[in-house]
């Protein structure tokens, strides 16, 4: 009988683990992934729209790494890398003459809004949703650039 209770003690303790990594394997971020800018569905404003812009997130022990790559609409390259938390605070980011860091917070599972500064300023606002499928990511930002012209741009994403 103490066997028994043992193997039953037992059988309970790994369908608690199984489930605990089923969920936690559920809860992954859905922006984690390659995603690949839909030119024909998103809008520049001004423009022009780039050749191509492709984004990678990965969920890290540190938080998020974001990694992209854009060829612009004059065939230029660049490219930048992030690593963040949604916490609302400064991270540093690369790649952009427009800001240097960005802030993040996670409004839910789907989205999130970012602030973009240069300099400590403020120079614009993004917000961030993926569809309840995960297979689009759309990228809302409004703001100033460094050059002073004013954009409002829809960026709509992919998955790969």
């Amino acid at each position: 009988m103490h066997k028994s209770l043992q193997m039953f003690v037992v059988g309970m303790l790994l369908s608690i683990g199984s489930v605990a990594m089923v969920s936690a394997a559920a809860a992954a971020d859905p922006t984690d992934g390659t995603w690949t800018l839909n030119i024909a569905k998103s809008k520049f404003s001004p423009g022009p729209a780039p050749q191509s812009h492709t984004r990678t997130y990965a969920t890290t022990a540190q938080g998020v790494a974001l990694s992209y790559t854009v060829v612009a609409a004059d065939g230029s390259k660049s490219s930048g890398h992030s690593n963040y938390k949604y916490d609302g605070k400064d991270y540093p980011i690369t790649g952009s003459p427009d800001f240097d860091t960005l802030a993040v917070t996670r409004i839910d599972a789907y989205t999130a809004t970012s602030v973009q500064k240069k300099n400590g300023k403020s120079i614009g606002t993004t917000t961030r949703t993926i569809s309840k499928d995960g297979k689009v990511l759309t990228l809302t930002s409004k703001g100033t650039s460094a050059a002073g012209a004013a954009f409002n741009n829809v960026l709509v994403f992919d998955k790969q």
